[in-house]
């Protein structure tokens, strides 16, 4: 029954990224007057890349305004955004329910989600590792204790997936982030059915290390974002169920196709009868720019659809 309700949750995910093509043509960013100030971020990880990439072409138009970006997590985006000790609340995953009901409690009303960008989480293994792909049962079977997605049993080494001759007696040797990360909490929920990690799971602070563990060891496998691939690691394509593997790529991601695509996301703290402060809006406005998302695919993301772009900047009333 839960990889049904899984498989389900996928289709609604395919349908609500389908939204249209990534390259579909965007609007320049064009420069306003009247902006000024300084702007923070506290958050994702996953988008810390992105953040900076943002911050430092933004500031091109505006060299006189000054934006802090501190990543240590999704986790760590509600409580700032409630407390306001932060403006942009970078998450790679939606807020939870407890967490924008604190807020509104504090607040009177909702934090604003601001999608800015598609990723396509991926499954790395080191480059010179044979495997052809992976489904969410074996995941499950690899990744967690609880199995909670129907495996049989656990699995612990590279013989298990049918890898022969020097990797069959090889133990796998796991990597992934640490539970303050949207992307710790995506994996745990599409790929393990919201199950525990087997203890011998190496919790790493950030994406880059994860990447960089799994580079230097032949028995490793690790999840982070797509951006953060590297020629010395390869991210292996994913089914659901079987072998009908899908590749991490923008159009796969795009379309919905394949099974750990995500949108990423900014909280605002946005009144609802009150516009951005202008170098918020501004700030927002390039990240959806022709501009902001051409870096995003620079990056190693993917592009929002056009379409997508229309809805959030409607809905910020931009």
């Amino acid at each position: 029954m839960k990889r049904l309700l899984m498989m389900g949750a996928g289709a609604l995910l395919s349908m609500s990224l389908a939204f249209g093509s990534a390259a579909d043509p965007l609007p320049p960013y064009q420069k306003v007057v009247g902006v000024s100030g300084n702007l923070s971020s506290m958050g994702s990880d996953t988008l810390s890349n992105l953040m900076t990439v943002w911050a430092e072409s933004f500031k091109r138009y505006y060299p006189n305004i000054n934006i802090e970006i501190q990543s240590a997590g999704s986790s760590t985006a509600p409580t700032a955004l409630t407390e306001a000790t932060t403006q942009f609340g970078p998450m790679s995953r939606p807020m939870r329910p407890r967490e924008i009901e604190v807020f509104e409690r504090e607040h009177g009303y909702k934090p604003m989600p601001i999608r800015v960008a598609i990723d396509a989480l991926a499954v790395f293994v080191h480059q010179d590792n044979p495997l052809q792909g992976l489904n969410f049962y074996q995941l499950d079977a690899i990744f967690s204790r609880t199995l909670l997605c129907g495996a049989n049993a656990p699995i612990t080494q590279w013989a298990d997936l049918g890898l022969e001759g020097l990797w069959e007696d090889r133990d796998i040797q796991l990597f992934g982030r640490n539970s303050v990360s949207g992307t710790y909490g995506f994996f745990k929920q599409k790929a393990l059915c919201n199950g525990d990690f087997v203890a011998r799971f190496n919790e790493q602070p950030g994406s880059a290390s994860v990447v960089q563990s799994i580079s230097t060891s032949l028995n490793s496998i690790g999840f982070s974002g797509i951006g953060y691939t590297t020629s010395a690691v390869k991210a292996l394509p994913i089914a659901e169920t079987g072998q009908d593997y899908v590749i991490a790529n923008r159009e796969n991601a795009v379309s919905g196709e394949y099974p750990l695509s995500r949108f990423l996301y900014i909280y605002v703290n946005k009144h609802p009868e009150r516009p951005l402060s202008p170098l918020e809006r501004e700030f927002v406005r390039y990240i959806l720019s022709a501009q902001g998302q051409n870096l995003v695919s620079r990056e190693g993301y993917v592009s929002l659809p056009a379409s997508v772009i229309e809805q959030e900047l409607s809905r910020l009333g931009i």
